[in-house]
């Protein structure tokens, strides 16, 4: 998927990206939720000299911990219960490739070791064998949250974070290169038109300074999320202001402390209830550092199910 803007801070994110790609050095990439870490990943992995080797994505918050190191590591056969053959891991079907390990923060401490020792020494083990294995691979990391405040706070080790951040990119979030939205909007739109085989549709000018006005805390995909939602129930060509989610263009005048008193053109209540829902979910993420498992517990919430209810909502 190309990356799309013309904005100021999308363009030097596009002169770091050609100026690393060439080279081996690992790269750091931050930015919110949403704002395309992985796409940028793969941007650099297509214009460096592995471009013609694997990129193998690993979302290190998705997999659960128990799993996530034979996931990467692999297996030899009789390793553990349930082990009946080997397995390579990850990071051997990265070899002559990049590795994308996304949500990097999310790695245990054991693994964090691990991790330290393949940058220093490029070799792995798999789980159950002594034989180390070289791997020639690049390896590109990623995260919502800020490490050097989960070093501070013990959670990060501190050696492994001065050799993932090399060279460090930062994502900006959409809300900060808002004159790409017309661009973005319309290569959605496109693309799922295509996708739907209906004619193209366009967005009105009043529909699109809703967008313009928002402020898109899912990023780019929320956006493409939305940008879906009006290709298939939007029945005309021309995508109109009446046609968007209420809160895009008329912010609720409730909050969470409700003042008692109710707006007098009345308001949609499931999408005032929706609005809330996400305003609480980014605001437990925010608390806990973007550690969805905390914030899980914040919300007196099962983990999977915030990952559904952010899903809903256009939030990952």
């Amino acid at each position: 998927m190309e990356i799309i803007g013309q904005s100021s801070a999308i363009k030097r994110v596009f002169k770091l990206i050609e100026k690393v790609a060439p080279t081996e050095s690992t790269v750091l990439i931050l930015g919110e939720s949403g704002t395309g870490k992985e796409l940028i990943a793969r941007a650099i992995h297509q214009k460096s000299r592995r471009k013609d080797g694997p990129f193998i994505p690993v979302n290190c918050g998705a997999i659960p911990e128990e799993l996530l190191e034979s996931e990467l590591f692999g297996y030899e056969k009789g390793a553990f219960t349930g082990a009946n053959r080997s397995k390579p891991g990850r990071f051997e079907l990265a070899n002559g490739g990049t590795i994308f390990l996304d949500e990097i923060a999310e790695m245990s401490p054991k693994l964090q070791v691990k991790l330290l020792r393949i940058l220093q020494e490029k070799t792995i083990e798999r789980l159950g064998s002594e034989r180390s294995i070289s791997v020639n691979i690049r390896i590109i990391a990623a995260t919502n949250r800020n490490l050097e405040a989960e070093v501070a706070e013990g959670r990060f080790r501190e050696d492994l974070y001065f050799r993932l951040n090399v060279i460090p990119i930062q994502l900006p979030p959409l809300r900060e290169r808002k004159e790409d939205i017309p661009l973005l909007a319309e290569h959605f739109l496109e693309k799922f038109c295509e996708r739907e085989e209906v004619p193209l549709k366009r967005l009105s000018e009043e529909a699109l300074k809703c967008l313009l006005s928002y402020s898109w805390p899912g990023n780019v995909r929320e956006l493409e999320n939305l940008m879906e939602r009006l290709v298939i129930l939007t029945e005309d060509e021309v995508i109109r202001k009446e046609d968007l989610p209420e809160h895009l263009c008329e912010p609720s005048s409730l909050s969470l402390n409700f003042p008692g008193t109710f707006p007098p053109e009345g308001l949609d209540l499931q999408e005032t209830l929706k609005e809330i829902e996400k305003s609480l979910i980014l605001k437990a993420l925010e608390a806990s550092g973007g550690v969805k498992s905390r914030a899980a517990k914040l919300l007196r919430l099962n983990r999977t199910t915030l990952i559904e209810k952010m899903k809903r909502l256009g939030l990952c």
